[in-house]
């Protein structure tokens, strides 16, 4: 029996987007810009997609910009908001995702002001001291609504209202990968000009993304081509990808909050479960969070023979976010919030799905109890 619990890594995707993807690839496999048959059912797809994805995040099709992925869609909010807009400072938290920290680095290498508000010890930003950063030439904030390591919701809405407040003209960006399909996600609501979405972390297509853009917000493509997507995103489309981001979006969305009370009934179950049998633990995910996450690390041991030890058992967990889980620096959102460094290396991130069931954790639960005494016994000798 396999127990999945690294959802936050990338999700098993419905059998519907399996079968969708492969349909349209050997059947609707023409290209969108042709004018003939073929390429008007492939519009046609595309159009119907795109009205997926924004239904979920309450926005109108026509924002909806599709891409390969949330790493490309950040990349396109970043440099694209850059070149469109003439000041030079930006603002964004210290625990973002390395698709948004690696990108502001190079906008610094170019010139431009970076600057991180403070977090608390739960990762969330200290609103105070975020509107004392904003100055008149800033023009971009990126900030994620869920973090990907440690589950922490930003206070988005807030954050975006002091902004416009402040400077009205300003773009604010954020990073909704680890966020739709886990939390409601409305854009009036947030009131946002920029959203990055990826379809593999809602059991859609890996490859697969979208960027949701204000309309009237000032944004330049940085692909050149043949001006497919209204000139923001040339090269042909990815019509099976566009199809099955669609469905896996409508469905991910599909009573919602039913959802995330079932992940987070079963979140609380694992958290408890551990706490209750394991002792000198530490949670690192904070009360009140997504309903998929949760951080623990257990001191006297090793992430990473953790990990491998469940895995031994067909139990599959992230030793930190699935992008950076390769370096052996220890994790900068882990060291940000406070957490001594002898607990960040025996940090495991279980992140769960609609899939996940209360035999899953109780199982995972039961393995834990016998694995941590015995790889801390072996630390001893």
């Amino acid at each position: 029996m396999e127990i999945y619990f690294d959802n936050s890594a990338t999700t098993r995707p419905y059998d519907e987007v399996a079968s969708a993807v492969f349909d349209t690839m050997s059947n609707n496999y023409g290209n969108p810009s042709s004018l003939h048959k073929l390429g008007i059912e492939a519009e046609r797809a595309v159009k119907t997609a795109k009205e997926r994805v924004a239904a979920g995040i309450k926005a109108n099709p026509s924002e909806i910009l599709f891409t390969s992925g949330g790493t490309e869609s950040d990349n396109i909010a970043l440099f694209g908001t850059a070149s469109a807009n003439r000041g030079r400072h930006i603002i964004s938290t210290p625990l973002e995702h390395p698709a948004i920290i690696n990108t502001l680095g190079e906008l610094r290498e170019r010139g431009y002001k970076i600057d991180y508000t403070p977090v608390d010890s739960s990762g969330k930003v200290i609103l105070k001291d975020f509107e004392r950063l904003i100055r008149p030439d800033t023009f971009l904030v990126t900030a994620m609504i869920v973090n990907n390591e440690i589950g922490t919701i930003e206070p988005i809405a807030e954050m975006a209202k002091i902004l416009k407040s402040v400077n009205p003209r300003a773009v604010f960006h954020t990073d909704a990968v680890q966020g739709f399909g886990k939390v409601p996600i409305n854009v009036d609501a947030l009131g946002v000009d920029l959203v990055s979405l990826s379809a593999h972390k809602v059991h859609g297509p890996k490859g697969m993304g979208a960027l949701y853009i204000r309309r009237g917000t000032k944004i330049k493509p940085i692909i050149y081509g043949g001006g497919q997507q209204q000139g923001m995103r040339s090269g042909t489309e990815n019509v099976p990808g566009m199809v099955g981001f669609g469905i896996a979006a409508k469905i991910a969305t599909t009573d919602l909050g039913k959802k995330i009370e079932r992940m987070s009934a079963l979140k609380e179950r694992l958290k408890n479960g551990i706490l209750n049998s394991i002792d000198n633990v530490r949670i690192n995910t904070p009360d009140n969070n997504a309903p998929h996450i949760l951080n623990v690390s257990f001191g006297g041991t090793k992430a990473e023979v953790v990990l491998h030890s469940l895995e031994m058992q067909d139990i599959f967990v992230s030793s930190g976010s699935a992008c950076s889980s390769h370096k052996k620096e220890p994790s900068y959102v882990l060291t940000e919030i406070g957490v001594p460094r002898k607990m960040i290396d025996g940090s495991i991130r279980f992140s769960l799905s609609e899939f996940s069931t209360e035999e899953d954790v109780d199982i995972t639960i039961e393995a834990l109890k016998k694995i941590i005494p015995r790889l801390r016994k072996l630390n001893l000798k």
